[in-house]
């Protein structure tokens, strides 16, 4: 947004004299960071919500303060690799990974769910994986696996770098014990900076970073150098070196208060009434999409009939100007408030034209 890209210059430009940055500043910024971020999520308590370079960082201090020895992580099939390859590595700890893919049928969301529960047993320690599956929009019953999880003492480890901003998120309601997410999707921030809330099960753990800043009374600079063994309270411990970036952090900040100002339920409210007919369209013109009450409205995966090329559909999209993801075997598409009526007729157009050339070859 225009007001992000305010922020990050005027960041610049503070930076250009430094001499005026007070030590206050190095912490007063995340802290209202904090705060707004605790409203979008509906997190009681702020100082849950600590500052990150990136989704693999704070999964990365997840896995190192994991209360088990052994056991079962569950995941999903085709899951963002950030929120796969740690998970991987603790097979060589003994852990057994389960992956769990959905079936190929037309209550793919609500049969993917059934699976996931159905996986979860006596021997379960994470479940690991988004609100929503980031290629297609799939979403996932975090209500249903956390109440099943709390029967055999499991965690749930939520991904929100596809829907934390757009889509409500509850911690007051959901519970999870981590909920990580990267700033640069849909809390409109920019690249290398991200959010994320560690639940009491993380309390009093061992941060992967060791740095001033989380340390207990950092904020008071005269006593820096008596060097303090205790680490901040809750989840700031775990924040990354140098979180008082004073580009980054104002720049995220607007995003997240324009997102409590706008809510995510209007923003799916609006991109479900945007889209409403246009999915219609596309499925009697044969393509399959989820239905809307296992997917999300800000993005969602349409997949082709079998008789219409990819290909062509790519080069009407780029003929047409439409952007769009290739996810799998999905086109993503992910409407939001900057997107209009005229917007979606064009994604029309671009996903017609290739089919009537071909019925019109095929004569």
């Amino acid at each position: 947004m225009k007001k992000v890209e305010k922020a990050g210059i005027e960041g610049l430009k503070k930076k250009r004299k430094p001499f005026h940055i007070t030590s206050e500043e190095f912490f007063q910024q995340t802290e209202d960071l904090r705060s707004h971020y605790s409203k979008l999520i509906d997190n009681p308590e702020p100082n849950r919500i600590t500052v990150i370079p990136s989704v693999s960082y704070g999964i990365a201090n997840v896995i190192n303060n994991l209360p088990f020895k052994d056991g079962e992580i569950i995941i999903c099939s085709e899951q963002f690799p950030s929120n796969v390859y740690p998970w991987l590595v603790l097979k060589e700890r003994g852990f057994e990974v389960t992956t769990v893919s959905p079936t190929d049928s037309e209550n793919r969301g609500e049969s993917w769910n059934e699976k996931i529960l159905s996986s979860i047993t006596s021997k379960t320690r994470v479940v690991a994986l988004g609100h929503i599956h980031w290629s297609d929009g799939t979403l996932f019953r975090l209500d249903a696996i956390r109440k099943k999880l709390n029967e055999v003492g499991g965690l749930l480890v939520v991904d929100g770098t596809q829907s934390v901003g757009a889509l409500p998120f509850s911690i007051s309601k959901i519970q999870p014990d981590a909920l990580i997410c990267a700033g640069y999707k849909w809390l409109m921030g920019p690249y290398s900076i991200g959010l994320a809330y560690y639940g009491p099960a993380f309390d009093g753990g061992v941060p992967i970073e060791e740095n001033w800043i989380n340390r207990l009374d950092s904020d008071d600079f005269s006593q820096l150098v008596n060097y303090q063994p205790e680490y901040r309270e809750q989840a700031l411990r775990y924040e990354v070196g140098e979180h008082s970036n004073f580009i980054l952090i104002p720049m995220l900040h607007e995003g997240v208060k324009q997102l409590v100002r706008w809510t995510p339920e209007a923003i799916q409210s609006y991109t479900k009434d945007l889209m409403q007919d246009a999915v219609a369209e596309m499925l009697e013109l044969g393509f399959n999409i989820e239905k809307p009450e296992n997917r999300s409205h800000h993005l969602f995966g349409v997949r082709l009939p079998k008789t219409i090329d990819l290909a062509k559909i790519k080069e009407s999209f780029v003929r047409n100007k439409v952007s769009v993801s290739y996810r799998g075997d999905s086109i993503r598409i992910s409407p939001h408030v900057y997107n209009d009526e005229m917007d979606v007729r064009k994604l029309l157009k671009a996903m017609k034209e290739p089919i009537f050339a071909s019925k019109q070859a095929n004569k």
